[in-house]
């Protein structure tokens, strides 16, 4: 003998309810996830454009307060130095010359010219200071050694540079970018490092170009460098952060672990410079 068992239908249609309540449950669960973590993954990136912001806007001002510093030591170098030389030209060339000797003429002209003359060369060395001619004319190696060149005259230190693999050059404008990080790398060494030497070493990748300097005297490392550059006191870490950035770069401040020498890497993406 067989019986048919049959289900109670207010049990089915509780579980019916229950299982139906269920999945709403889930799916208000998985939307409200969805929505909190999509409110976290805005904020995020609302947060990381304004770190972003910030840290162009500083950078702008890096660069502006770089340039007018430029501006303000051209004009002094301009008041101070050619406006003096121009000045005195003049009380040579006034109008009572027509009214003076020959032999005293002829004085106040030559006199008048030797003056003209050194006020030429104070403007073209200003000009040499705003793009080096050697850079212009040579590129980034030449300029490099012919600054190192100079430094090694002093007699207080010495210094070496070795280009391995430079056989094209760049623009005009990466290179000098490039040689104002080095200038100024070079000078914060020469100011505070006490160091006996100086030796710069550029490399090259298929897909970088490595520029590295080592000194033995008193250096930073990353940490110190990153700290150091966002206070008011730090425009030359600023300046240096500021042209890395535009040249899509990245610098990295080390100390070699037999605690004998530092030393700083720049490393830059040849496809940022096509």
């Amino acid at each position: 003998m067989f019986f048919l068992q049959v289900s109670n239908p207010n049990n089915t249609t509780y579980v019916v309810y229950l299982g139906t309540f269920g999945m709403l449950l889930l799916a208000v669960g998985l939307i409200v996830f969805i929505v909190f973590h999509q409110r976290k993954v805005i904020y995020f990136q609302l947060r990381m454009k304004k770190m972003q912001e910030d840290q162009q806007q500083m950078m702008l001002q890096a660069s502006i307060q770089s340039q007018e510093e430029e501006r303000q030591r051209i004009a002094a170098d301009l008041h101070d130095d050619a406006g003096p030389l121009l000045a005195t030209v003049r009380l040579y060339l006034n109008e009572n010359l027509i009214h003076q000797d020959q032999g005293t003429q002829l004085q106040s002209i030559y006199n008048a010219k030797q003056i003209i003359d050194d006020t030429i060369q104070l403007i073209r060395n200003m000009s040499h200071n705003l793009i080096p001619p050697t850079l212009k004319n040579f590129g980034l190696e030449s300029a490099v050694n012919d600054m190192f060149q100079k430094i090694n005259g002093s007699g207080t230190i010495s210094t070496s540079a070795r280009f391995h693999d430079y056989k094209r050059r760049l623009k005009l404008e990466y290179e000098l970018s490039i040689y104002r990080v080095l200038q100024e790398l070079i000078n914060n060494i020469l100011k505070h490092s006490h160091s006996s030497f100086i030796h710069l070493t550029q490399n090259k990748t298929d897909q970088y170009i490595y520029i590295r300097i080592h000194h033995d005297g008193e250096g930073m490392t990353q940490t110190e460098y990153e700290k150091l550059r966002d206070t008011p006191k730090g425009m030359g870490l600023k300046n240096i952060h500021s042209r890395i950035k535009i040249l899509s770069s990245r610098i990295l401040f080390e100390k070699d672990p037999s605690n004998t020498y530092f030393k700083v890497t720049i490393e830059i993406p040849i496809q940022a410079l096509q």
